[in-house]
Formats: structure tokens, sequence, C-alpha cells
């Protein structure tokens, strides 16, 4: 049972970071490779994404 609230919560999670990530003001491609990398890596994704890169991730993609 905890397994699952925690995949749920995972998964929540990175919905709501490729929909953060789609909605940057960069080339569409770009958004959309970022988003991929972020599904593939999962739990590893998403925290270097909440931790480190959330507030400077349009910048590194210009």
């Amino acid at each position: 049972m905890i397994g699952l609230i925690i995949w749920i919560i995972g998964a929540v999670l990175t919905i709501k970071a490729c929909f953060e990530i789609l909605m940057l003001d960069v080339a569409l491609w770009k958004r959309i490779l970022v988003a991929i990398v972020l599904l593939a890596t999962s739990w590893f994704g998403l925290a270097f994404y909440y931790l480190v890169a959330k507030g400077r991730i349009e910048d590194w993609l210009r």
C-alpha cells in the first residue's frame, strides 16, 4: 500500500514538472527533449529538476 502511494506521488510530481517544462519560453523541441529525459530518469530526474534546475532550466535551454 505504501509503495502505491509513493508511486502515485511520484507520478503526480512528474506530470506537474513536465507541464512546467512545456510552458517554458524556449524552442518546442528543447522542451520536449527535456520532458522526455525527465520521464526516462524517474525519481533521479525529478529530484534534480526540483532541487537544482527548476529556477535555471529556462536559461540553460536558450
